[in-house]
């Protein structure tokens, strides 16, 4: 059986696709960027997997219809939640395009992952544009089965992350009033088997045009959600909860508390006070599984933490930034109009550990000169409402393009030829870049500054005397080589 996945490269989308071709299912994967999709991690399956480019947005990149030759299902995983102003309308139409296209196939079923939405209640601009995008795909000639989720608890999903930076970082919190209410949480993994057993090899028509909640075994309040971490890690921590916190001062509140932007941290909150539990069940006799408890949820995130083995991480999609995806596609940096501090020496040890040393910088490492001062300038970033440096990286060791580090995006992560190149998320005063070539004897190491107006150039020359201490230092310490057994910069 041939299945389609659309945002293939999203947090779902590379969770699902190992399971689907380890099931036995031919996939066609559609990314918005072949180049950030990790194809080297699917090499076993080259002979089972198509990947396709497509921007539902942008009906002229398309592919012909053929490339959906003998697809039979599709999963639609597309959602575009934080990626600012007009998401609603842009979710709309990116699913009447991506109808309008699949009905020239002959598929036979959508799949699509939606939000509970709790019947009654007035639902925020997250929620009701799930059901819109709903109701898009309904209207198709195409049978829908939608699933609809309450929390996902996963390494890397957007809930488990803003609950282990809140934990993790404050011995006392003062919670809102939403963190009273009640959801039913699930685990990423029984998503995942749910998401396989709608097609289970044909397409099962009990399953088709009829929608399912599916949650945990469990109904918890968001503070015992936060507790249940605690309790997990082995950590004491006080939950002191408030009623004063508006929802946009609760939207600061998760801004500047955790790795998340505050277009999402905002869409978030819009919703965190509806109780978002299941109203039925009937999906648990269609497809049993054993349902992971809370408590077993998170110490299977955090062990896959731990093993530093996160398949996909919520903030390495384009809609956690303000990059935009297609210009991923031009790796060269800008060579007019720009302002650069470009240095370069001898590398002191082999090649190999120097493009090990570039590649590990950042996250939970740090970086290797003044540390602090790359810190304080994620602080400052947050204050402005940047990005900040609380998203780390998806994998101390590895780097694709389209990751997120830190307060940069990875646009170009070649290995084989030691050139990685980022781009700077910050709030700044025009657009940065932080390049490094790693040749047979010697590491460049290039920063490059495109300014927007006086005040660009004045942001340069206010921060390049800091650049004289910090980039000669980084250099000559990369040139050395990354000391992995003793995880400090040698």
């Amino acid at each position: 059986m041939k299945v389609l996945v659309t945002g293939a490269n999203g947090y779902i989308g590379l969770r699902l696709i190992p399971s689907l071709l380890d099931a036995g299912y031919e996939v066609v994967a559609q990314v918005r960027n072949a180049s950030r999709f990790p194809l080297k991690d699917f090499e076993a399956w080259s002979s089972m997997l198509t990947l396709i480019e497509a921007d539902y947005l942008e009906t002229e990149s398309l592919p012909p219809p053929d490339v959906l030759v003998g697809v039979e299902s599709a999963y639609y995983l597309l959602h575009s939640m934080g990626a600012g102003e007009h998401f609603a309308e842009r979710e709309k139409q990116c699913a009447k395009n991506f109808v309008d296209w699949l009905e020239q196939s002959e598929c036979q079923q959508i799949v699509y992952l939606g939000g509970i939405a709790p019947a009654g209640e007035k639902l925020s601009e997250h929620l009701s544009s799930r059901m819109v995008v709903a109701d898009v795909l309904a209207s198709s000639g195409i049978p829908l089965t939608v699933l609809r989720a309450s929390i996902i608890v996963g390494s890397g999903s957007a809930s488990f992350e803003i609950i282990r930076d809140l934990v993790e970082k404050l011995p006392v919190m003062s919670t809102p009033k939403w963190t009273r209410t009640k959801c039913q949480p699930i685990a990423i993994r029984n998503v995942i088997h749910y998401l396989l057993g709608v097609i289970d090899g044909v397409v099962r028509e009990e399953c088709t045009g009829k929608s399912f909640d599916i949650g945990g075994p469990e109904v918890l309040t968001y503070q015992q959600m936060l507790k249940g971490y605690a309790r997990v890690r082995g950590l004491w921590r006080l939950v002191v909860p408030v009623p004063f916190l508006s929802p946009k001062l609760s939207a600061y509140w998760l801004y500047f508390m955790t790795a998340t932007s505050f277009p999402l941290a905002r869409a978030l909150v819009g919703s965190l006070h509806l109780q978002t539990t299941c109203e039925e069940d009937s999906i648990s006799e269609i497809i049993p599984q054993s349902l992971l408890a809370y408590d077993e949820a998170i110490e299977l995130a955090l062990s896959r933490v731990a093993q530093n083995r996160v398949p996909s991480v919520w903030y390495d999609s384009m809609a956690s930034g303000k990059f935009d995806a297609r210009h991923i596609r031009n790796v060269k940096i800008p060579e007019h109009g720009v302002l650069h501090d470009t240095r370069e020496c001898r590398i002191e040890v082999c090649r190999e550990a120097v493009i090990d040393s570039v590649w590990s910088i950042g996250g939970a490492h740090g970086w290797p000169s003044m540390d602090w001062a790359w810190h304080l300038r994620g602080i400052m970033d947050k204050v402005f409402g940047g990005a900040g440096m609380r998203r780390g990286r998806r994998d101390q060791w590895d780097l694709r393009t389209g990751d997120a580090l830190d307060f940069w995006r990875v646009v170009v992560a070649d290995k084989e030829a030691g050139r990685l190149i980022l781009y700077a998320e910050m709030k700044l005063p025009g657009e940065a870049w932080l390049e490094f070539i790693v040749s047979e004897t010697k590491l460049k190491q290039r920063a490059v500054f495109r300014p927007r107006g006086l005040l660009g150039r004045l942001y340069w020359f206010c921060t390049y005397p800091f650049h004289l201490i910090i980039f000669p230092q980084m250099l000559k310490k990369l040139a050395r080589g990354w000391d992995k057994l003793g995880s400090s910069w040698s």
